[in-house]
């Protein structure tokens, strides 16, 4: 960043704006596509990080095999931008929401994740709205304890049950490894493929998830797809985990020095409603990059509290400066548009379409 950039960045947008380089995420849509055709499985890619219809269309002409999407308002924000072959990998319950569904899947592609008999019993009323089957994933945990079913015996149970419900097909197994976990996750896919054999089933989908395991790729023998998300923009937590490194983060928070009271404190004009208050797991609040040695340490909702103890050369009143967030998927919920630069030139907005579709 030059100062001239911060400054017409500051009089166009003011700050906070969270502001996303083209040329860093055309290079990681880019990179990761070559990693997934290499390792011989299909791209994904999670729309949750960045909510944009424009920017999973860049993914798209990339190479990638669809999307997928956490929230069903996600996917009708998708489809209505002309996006097909559409993954929620999410359990959708209630008249509503499959209502929606039955719409949605009448009009694109849709595969679905469920993880229990009452979530699959449910969605038969969207393949008879739509008029035509609409295609589930059974969603299994190997280790994650988030969603999904504990046992290869559950997946195929459940897998079953799938089969014998009018108007749905079973299309696979959703996936998510711990990063350390690929053995056991492997043991479990194998029992399972096992178990759907004997039941004369088979796995057309076997998907895997997300950027942090994108250093095991083609790790799980028989893996279909793969679904990474953050690493469009990647950030501190990417980073962290060994898969990005800091030339490969495209979002960053651009905020002002609003306050230099103490000497070694300050105060940006970014808070918990741009940085979020979700530290992931990680030291402050994201990584300001003309001051590497200051320390976000705590957030009020407008205000960024800087610790400077540990700065030779401190910001002064006025500065704009930019922070690499812990979690970007969270911060770009946060605003309703990307500022669009590449290299010091400003080219544009995207819009935050999704933003907010928490149903």
């Amino acid at each position: 960043m030059t100062t001239a950039l911060a400054a017409k960045i500051a009089r166009q947008f003011g700050t906070p704006s969270v502001v996303v380089d083209l040329d860093v995420v055309e290079a990681n849509i880019a990179r990761v596509q070559a990693l997934c055709d290499a390792a011989g499985v299909a791209n994904r890619p999670h729309v949750k990080t960045h909510k944009s219809p424009e920017l999973a269309k860049l993914q798209i002409a990339a190479g990638a095999k669809g999307i997928t999407c956490q929230k069903l308002g996600e996917a009708e924000v998708m489809a209505d931008a002309g996006l097909d072959d559409i993954l929620i990998s999410y359990n959708l319950l209630g008249e509503r929401n499959v209502g929606r569904l039955g719409a949605l899947l009448a009009r694109v592609r849709v595969t679905v994740a469920a993880d229990s008999p009452v979530t699959v019993d449910g969605l038969a009323p969207a393949a008879a709205i739509a008029g035509r089957p609409l295609d589930v994933v059974v969603e299994c945990d190997t280790g994650l304890r988030r969603a999904g079913v504990e046992t290869p015996a559950e997946a195929v149970a459940l897998a079953t049950r799938i089969v014998a419900t009018q108007g749905l097909r079973f299309a696979g197994l959703l996936l998510y490894p711990p990063p350390t976990a690929w053995p056991e996750t492997q043991a479990f896919f194998d029992a399972a493929r096992a178990g759907l054999a004997a039941a004369g089933l088979s796995a057309r989908i076997v998907s895997t998830g997300g950027s942090p395991n994108l250093a095991h790729l083609g790790v799980l023998k028989g893996a279909t797809e793969h679904r990474p998300g953050t690493y469009i923009f990647n950030d501190r937590m990417q980073m962290a985990a060994g898969v990005a490194e800091l030339r490969d983060c495209a979002a960053t928070v651009y905020a002002t020095v609003v306050s230099r009271a103490g000497a070694e404190r300050g105060i940006l004009d970014a808070g918990s409603k741009t940085l979020t208050s979700d530290p992931g797991g990680l030291d402050g609040h994201g990584l300001v990059l003309e001051h590497p040695q200051a320390r976000i340490g705590a957030l009020s909702e407008e205000h960024g509290f800087l610790d400077l103890a540990s700065c030779s050369v401190k910001p002064a009143v006025g500065d704009v400066v930019r922070v690499v967030p812990n979690h970007v998927c969270v911060v770009v919920n946060m605003v309703d548009r990307l500022v669009a630069v590449r290299g010091d030139a400003i080219v544009g907005e995207i819009e935050v379409a999704a933003r907010g579709k928490i149903v």
